[in-house]
């Protein structure tokens, strides 16, 4: 197939179509049970994958499922479950710090603004929207490499910046498609249209997109 000339909304609605019949039950594929545990699961997957962060969490959350077992927990026995992974000294740092301040300013609970979520140790506008939206189902776009890339080759926006790319989807996408649409684009980077070398040849929304360099 080849791209065919849309509109941005014949393109979103297409991309609906097309994405939501593939992954009709589109979710995020970090493993977690509570806000909480997302919070924690996305904080350290920071330049790390889904995959090595729920080998971790498993082993973690098996001892400290919440913000008070976590509060609690020795930086060092934290560091040492967590080595494994990027960055480890300073997530290890921010979940602690993250989790007392749960304690004591929100009995435990994950904060549902986004405000709130970025004063925790750790936390930026990325990881609060990957919390609102999944753990608390709020219409907002949590903006990684793949939504960055796959957007903007698809020609949806045209845009450099995280922020911008946010900005510029959440004011085209329907308020109701936005949760779905965010995970669209995340598995369709993550196993079609990868950075390096997409499988053009197998994606299934070609006729949306305006890449130039699509592969043979």
């Amino acid at each position: 197939m080849t791209a065919v000339y849309m509109t941005t909304r014949e393109k979103i609605v297409f991309i609906n179509q097309v994405l939501g019949a593939k992954y009709r039950s589109p979710k995020s594929e970090l493993a977690y049970s509570t806000p909480y545990q997302l919070l924690v699961a996305t904080i350290l997957a920071a330049q790390a994958t889904d995959k090595k962060v729920n080998v971790i969490t498993a082993e973690l959350f098996s001892t400290c499922p919440d913000a008070e077992s976590m509060s609690r927990m020795e930086l060092d026995a934290l560091k040492t479950i967590i080595r494994s992974i990027n960055y480890y000294n300073n997530k290890a740092k921010n979940i602690l710090a993250a989790s007392k301040i749960l304690m004591e300013s929100y009995d435990g609970e994950v904060p549902k603004t986004r405000e709130e979520l970025e004063s925790l140790p750790g936390v930026g506008r990325k990881t609060a929207n990957i919390v609102l939206s999944n753990a608390f189902g709020q219409p907002v776009m949590p903006v990684d490499t793949h939504v960055q890339r796959v957007s903007n080759r698809i020609g949806l926006v045209k845009t450099d910046k995280p922020r911008d790319t946010e900005d510029a989807l959440i004011a085209i996408l329907p308020k109701e498609h936005v949760i779905n649409f965010h995970h669209y684009l995340v598995l369709h980077g993550r196993y079609t249209c990868k950075a390096r070398k997409p499988l053009c040849p197998e994606c299934p929304i070609v006729p949306a997109c305006d890449y130039p360099h699509k592969t043979a």
